[in-house]
């Protein structure tokens, strides 16, 4: 179960006693570490299967983790969502705690949110209806209710879709209908579970006997509903296993919150905290882009970040791509995908990511056009296209009858009698022209011929029976084989994915950041939206943006500014062409610009006080470990708090934005006399170095008049 770990994985994976946190880097080997840290526990006889529960935000995910532990031979260990998890308690425990049968679930609310609005006389449009959905979300997931929600909205700074008053009403229009239809939807499964343990203490104690032992992945991604769940889950017991990145929080606009991965310690002060940073997916050149990304960063979650060290052989430069307009960056993106898989490249090992939905169809029609396949990611899960689910029952019925299926009577080995088989439902060795329904159907064929393909390699002597229990356990498990084709998916629906070739798309300032990020927090998770899309990619990384939307606009856009210090920008070499060029100019393209080479390796940092060398950001920003004695002057920094909360007054911005306590602390103890010195402390960037540097300085000089203006 230890082979193969490296020693800090290796510290996870032994670490089974007690509050356990895992600050796990992006590419780190997360999934590996804890569940051969359950199969270590299971097979040391420490844990018992059936007592584990872990946890995680996807079916996806968990899917992986079960079929991850099933292959570790750590059978009977339960791997779910959150929602699954309750919905399956909640089932068990509802003739028990309320009587009768529980409501129906449903699938999607919208329809209901419809009737609600038409009920309190409210039209809204087709975008303003799927925004009060999300808003009446957040409310159930932030535990707000219908009376609450115009106070909780404002206090979040969320942008609402219509007058926070209507919203409330239109909430509370919605809960009525479903208390009249006897219906409940996602969200009141947690609710609704948490209320059952609640009220319950014999359901709860029942459940806790049952479940000993918890694990959660992506824990920076727990709204404060399912945290709730959670802790009735423990009760008073400390067997706990979160892991989770900061960096990495990229929904807090459906509720979901760092601070309780960011405050673990301070709720469990004797928990074993282990940091895993090295990177085994990206190659050096990508982890430096994605390194260079959160330096730049602010606020509590960039306190906390974690420097990657990538294990890889070094690889290409990323590479920057200026065009004219949005068609012709579609266009160069889909013509080096051609070009990389008519290389080599499979077209499964590379993605397009963009921020929204909507700049899907540009890249879909230039695919097409290309004659490259692509999937969309986000759409029907695999084994519940109906496709598939015709395919399997083929697959079965030959199984069981295959003596008497003249399709087989010419196959000899396992691929060949799939491929017999689907070709009866639509498989055929060429894909179909164009894309569309039709060659989606035949891509979800294709990945199950695959599929037999990678058996039938692993497993010589497997029979078309053994195929389809294969089938089945990966339906079960929610894991499905690859889809050739190129994926397109937005930001947040790569999370968790990964490629050998990423093309991020759109990186222009409107789009990333989106233009209605308006506060800083908003901001800077735009930024970590981005540094998850860089992320993504194992060996090649292109990013680009467009000068306008579309062709013969105004050039009006610029880069995304998270790029500024990292992208080249004197050494651009500039070929402006447009309609009128002429020769073998790609039309549209501005500039090619390698990336900037890579700093060299750093010294690592450490203690000014006891030399220890300092892997948390936090402390290396205060250059010494936290527990050693501090030389701040407690005036300088008295001053500097009262100076930043008339700042951030007068900004409307939290303090921590103007600059963080432990900025502030390591100003304190540096007590700078000069811009440059005031510049080599981390967290004063050259833009609050230019904003705040004079008022600081004078601070931290004793001059009067440091406290700012109020009109700044």
């Amino acid at each position: 179960m230890l082979e193969g770990l490296d020693p800090e994985q290796r510290e996870v994976a032994t670490a089974l006693h007690g509050p356990v946190c895992v600050l796990a880097g992006a590419g780190t080997g997360k999934t590996r570490a804890i569940t051969h840290r359950i199969a270590y526990g299971v097979r040391a006889g420490i844990l018992q299967p059936s007592s584990v529960l872990a946890v995680t935000f996807t079916n996806r995910a968990a899917g992986e983790m079960r079929g991850r532990l099933r292959q570790l031979g750590a059978h009977g260990v339960q791997a779910r969502t959150f929602h699954s998890a309750a919905l399956r308690q909640l089932q068990y425990f509802w003739p028990k705690a309320i009587g009768g049968s529980m409501p129906r679930l449903v699938d999607r609310k919208i329809q209901l949110v419809a009737d609600a609005a038409a009920a309190c006389k409210l039209r809204l449009d087709r975008g303003e209806l799927r925004d009060a959905t999300a808003e009446i979300e957040w409310s159930k997931v932030t535990q707000t209710v219908p009376a609450d929600y115009p106070y909780a909205a404002a206090k979040a700074g969320r942008d609402t879709p219509r007058d926070p008053a209507e919203i409330a009403h239109l909430y509370a229009a919605y809960e009525d209908l479903k208390r009249d239809r006897a219906v409940i939807d996602f969200e009141d499964v947690l609710l609704l579970t948490v209320a059952v343990l609640q009220d319950r203490h014999d359901i709860a104690e029942q459940v806790r006997t049952q479940y000993q032992h918890f694990v959660v992945d992506e824990y920076q991604d727990v709204s404060p509903l399912q945290q709730r769940l959670l802790d009735l889950w423990l009760g008073n017991r400390d067997s706990l296993c979160v892991v989770g990145d900061a960096s990495q929080t990229i929904y807090s606009f459906t509720g979901a919150t760092p601070d309780h991965l960011l405050d673990f310690r301070a709720r469990h002060p004797g928990a074993t905290v282990v940091k895993l940073v090295r990177d085994y997916r990206s190659t050096p050149q990508v982890v430096h882009l994605a390194n260079g990304l959160l330096a730049q960063a602010s606020g509590r979650a960039a306190d906390h970040r974690l420097e990657l060290v990538s294990q890889r052989p070094a690889g290409p430069d990323p590479v920057y791509t200026e065009y004219t307009d949005e068609p012709a960056e579609a266009e160069g993106a889909a013509r080096r995908i051609r070009e990389l898989i008519d290389a080599g490249v499979p077209a499964a090992e590379i993605a397009i990511l963009f921020r929204t939905n909507s700049q899907s169809e540009t890249y879909e029609q230039a695919l097409a056009d290309a004659g490259v396949p692509y999937q969309l990611r986000g759409a029907e899960r695999f084994f519940d296209r109906p496709e598939v689910r015709k395919a399997g029952i083929a697959l079965r019925g030959a199984a069981r009858f295959g003596g008497n299926d003249s399709l087989l009577d010419d196959a000899v080995d396992l691929p060949s009698q799939v491929r017999a088989v689907l070709s009866g439902d639509g498989w055929t060795s060429e894909p179909p022209a164009g894309s569309g329904a039709a060659r989606e159907r035949w891509e979800s064929l294709a990945a199950l011929v695959n599929l037999a393909h990678d058996f039938a390699a692993a497993h010589p002597k497997a029979t078309l029976g053994d195929f389809v229990t294969e089938l089945d356990e990966r339906a079960n498990a929610q894991h499905a084989p690859t889809v050739q084709g190129v994926t397109l998916a937005s930001l947040h629906a790569a999370k968790g994915l990964e490629w050998d070739v990423v093309f991020l798309v759109g990186i222009a300032e409107g789009m990333v950041p989106i233009t209605y990020a308006k506060t800083d927090e908003q901001i800077e998770e735009e930024r970590r939206l981005l540094y998850v899309g860089v992320t993504r990619a194992r060996e090649r990384l292109h990013l680009s943006w467009s000068l306008s939307r579309s062709p013969g606009g105004r050039p009006n856009r610029r880069p995304s500014h998270f790029l500024d210090g990292l992208r080249p920008g004197s050494t651009a070499t500039v070929g402006r062409t447009g309609a009128g060029a002429t020769g073998g100019i790609e039309r549209g393209t501005l500039t090619e610009i390698p990336a900037i080479p890579r700093r060299a390796q750093r010294t690592p940092a450490r203690c000014r006080v006891c030399g220890r060398t300092l892997t948390d950001a936090g402390e290396m920003k205060l250059m010494r470990c936290e527990d050693c004695p501090s030389d701040m002057d407690e005036g300088i920094y008295e001053r500097l708090r009262t100076w930043r909360a008339v700042q951030a007054r007068s900004s409307g911005q939290p303090d921590f934005c103007v600059f963080t306590d432990r900025t502030l602390m390591a100003i304190a103890e540096a007590r700078p006399d000069s811009p440059a010195e005031l510049s080599r402390i981390p967290g004063v960037l050259s833009r609050k170095l230019q904003r705040y540097g004079t008022e600081v300085l004078a601070i931290c000089a004793g001059q009067e008049g440091g406290e700012g203006d109020e009109d700044d």
